[in-house]
């Protein structure tokens, strides 16, 4: 395949490498350590029934106790190393219920030459990303997902999400090849090892932050170099202008879904008991008709700049400016709306899936839904 290349995407596999060696090495030195613990266990045990045999009650004791707590020190340490990896969430949607959009992704994933997608899982969030796990959760074949947001299909046309998809097929087409998709799973085995070390033994989280520093950095390094050595892959395939269009309408919907569509939606609460409307019902509806395209380039930079000034000190993705430097494409909207890929993609399961995505939004803020209606009843009559 070809492919772009920079001095900074050349680095990236040695990094990558080097990262997944130190997981490895991690991961050997905790299982070795819970296998010489467990090792210790047995033989305090023999020393105790050796001693009870010559007599000496007290000795026995003390060699009892140091097993039982041996045996839990392995039995922790082994248990830490079998936390499985996170599953995908959401519905699941399979191929013949969704033909045309597996069509779409055995496309570009061919096209790409990256590995096809074994489940496509849908959510109520705004993302779109590619996981991969074992099959029983450490062990196993590696499979693939693709999880993909309700809004963001509802927010993108279907150039546009071939451009997303392009960029989460480019980590798979280059960064989870081979052995990449090995040192992947090594560095994300090895980072929940750590987290659930540090939970049992919250003194280690001092020295792991001490000690692997250089590691911690390095991850944040090779996360943001795999996302511009992504967007170049995919920009590669579909166009840098068509991408970078993508990220600024994809940040533009997103801002839009979080600071005007849910804020009306939540503020139904100071009115009624129950919403009037069922928020992902409504949602393409809301976004084609509630969304207002920015008059012009400085207007749409200036709302896209607030945001950008919000990110963390040491982001795991880029912003959108420096995507779009990285890129060389100036920060573009879409001169005007398209039907959105939901309706082309999804348009048969659509209900089911609001349907399903409303009832668990329901469920999770109903507490604070009538508490705040509550509370505007009582101010009303006071």
């Amino acid at each position: 395949m070809e492919r772009p290349g920079t001095r900074l995407f050349a680095l990236r596999p040695q990094l990558a490498r080097r990262l997944g060696l130190i997981a490895a090495g991690g991961l050997a030195v905790v299982l070795l350590t819970g296998l010489l613990a467990l090792a210790g266990a047995v033989k305090a045990l023999g020393h105790s029934w050796s001693s009870v045999l010559e007599g000496s009650p007290l000795l026995a004791a003390g060699f009892s106790i140091s097993a039982v707590c041996l045996t839990i020190v392995a039995a922790r340490l082994l248990a830490v190393l079998c936390l499985a990896a996170p599953e995908a969430s959401g519905v699941r949607v399979t191929r013949d219920v969704v033909p045309d959009f597996y069509k779409l992704l055995d496309g570009i994933a061919r096209r790409m030459g990256a590995c096809r997608v074994d489940r496509v899982w849908v959510t109520g969030d705004m993302n779109a990303m590619v996981m991969q796990r074992p099959r029983w959760g450490c062990v196993g074949r590696i499979e693939t997902h693709l999880v993909i947001g309700l809004p963001l299909v509802h927010s993108v046309s279907r150039s546009q999400l071939a451009a997303v998809l392009a960029h989460e097929f480019a980590h798979l087409a280059v960064q989870r090849k081979g052995v990449g998709k090995l040192g992947a799973h090594l560095r994300a085995w090895w980072l929940r090892v750590l987290d659930a070390l540090c939970e049992i033994l919250p003194a280690l989280e001092g020295l792991a932050n001490r000690g692997l520093r250089r590691f911690y950095r390095d991850m944040l390094r090779l996360s943001r170099i795999e996302e511009f050595e992504a967007d170049a892959i995919a920009a590669h395939y579909v166009g840098a202008g068509l991408l970078g269009e993508t990220l600024v309408e994809v940040s533009l919907k997103e801002r839009f879904l979080r600071q005007d569509y849910w804020p009306k939606v939540m503020a139904q609460s100071a009115v009624r008991a129950r919403p009037s409307i069922r928020p992902y019902r409504e949602m393409g509806l809301g976004v084609e008709a509630g969304f207002l395209r920015p008059a012009s380039v400085r207007d749409a930079t200036e709302l896209l700049l607030e945001d950008d000034g919000d990110v963390d000190e040491l982001p795991l993705h880029p912003s959108l400016l420096e995507r779009l430097r990285a890129l060389q494409v100036p920060l573009r909207a879409a001169s005007a709306d398209r039907p959105s890929a939901a309706a082309h993609y999804f348009a048969p399961i659509l209900p089911t899936l609001a349907w399903v995505f409303d009832r668990a939004w329901w469920q999770d803020i109903r507490p604070g839904w009538r508490e705040t209606y509550r509370n505007m009843r009582r101010r009303w009559r006071d």
